[in-house]
């Protein structure tokens, strides 16, 4: 059903800062990747065709990631580095498009998203935030896939949740919930989306973790949002409006998140997937024991 996906990546990254300097921080490598593609391969593996980059000037080289590179591709094939070969080739799909549009000016999420407003019509999509990497780990689909299905099934938006600590409320935004809490791999009706609240007076313990489904129906109501904090555009309003107006589900994930929009959370991913990763695994495992028992 949804076969659309925005991912907005024309931030200029400051948390990362001095490693987002001159790369895009959406380039910085985890493992063996950059960023970027796992959470590619995330909307590929739940079935997105059609990937729309909301990019600046600045980034083309995420652009030039997903695109062929003909002189390098000829060296690896003269040269028989056939297994480098095919992972440069098979980055994405053949049946999967990537398209880039720019967001001139930085004026907040909602306005990123309403920058992709031609390429996604009127079919509802899915948002990913490229800083939030949602691992399934050995789950037999993806939390964005599931979220897929009960779209399928309620016709809401969707947004996409994960149980925090209480006392880690303060630095999320965190969901209201009409009736019980949803059990993970399903949804529950929102009543609302309070920002950082207070630790005592936070509404539930699951937070907004940065995966969304939208009809199209958000594009007016992002157009008629007026600017709020720091001048910018806010999904979270327009998102407060379709809620009134059509309702909206809570998803609750199943998988692991890591942010690595800043260092913890980028040394967290990175510790988690280089410890199953099917080449290095292995031996990043042993340095792990090494370095621990140096500890």
């Amino acid at each position: 059903m949804i076969k659309k996906a925005v991912l907005p990546v024309a931030g200029l990254g400051t948390r990362c800062l001095p490693a987002s300097k001159a790369i895009p921080k959406e380039m910085i490598t985890i493992v063996d990747k950059p960023v970027i593609q796992y959470v590619v391969e995330e909307a590929v593996a739940a079935g997105i065709k059609e990937i729309v980059l909301v990019t600046h000037s600045s980034k083309s080289a995420i652009e030039n990631h997903f695109d062929k590179n003909f002189e390098l591709e000829a060296m690896l094939e003269a040269k028989g580095k056939d297994e480098l070969l095919a992972e440069v080739r098979n980055i994405v799909p053949e049946d999967v498009s990537i398209i880039a549009v720019r967001q001139p000016v930085a004026l907040g999420l909602g306005h990123a998203v309403l920058c992709a407003q031609s390429v996604i019509g009127d079919d509802p999509f899915a948002v990913l935030l490229p800083d939030v990497l949602v691992d399934a780990g050995d789950l037999a689909q993806n939390d964005l896939a599931g979220m897929i299905e009960a779209y399928g099934k309620s016709g809401q938006a969707q947004i996409m949740v994960e149980n925090v600590p209480q006392e880690m409320t303060h630095k999320y935004g965190i969901v209201a919930l009409e009736g019980e809490v949803p059990s993970p791999g399903d949804s529950a009706p929102l009543t609302g989306m309070v920002e950082k609240p207070k630790v005592e007076e936070a509404p539930s313990s699951l937070a907004v973790i940065g995966r969304y489904l939208l009809p199209a129906a958000i594009f007016p109501l992002i157009a008629d949002t007026k600017p709020g904090a720091g001048n910018e555009i806010q999904l979270t309003d327009a998102l407060e409006t379709l809620r009134q107006q059509q309702g909206a589900e809570a998803y609750r994930m199943r998988g692991n998140t890591y942010d690595c929009g800043h260092q913890l959370g980028y040394l967290e991913a990175t510790l988690a997937l280089a410890k199953r990763h099917p080449q290095y695994g292995e031996g990043f495992r042993s340095l792990l024991g090494r370095y621990a028992n140096e500890g």
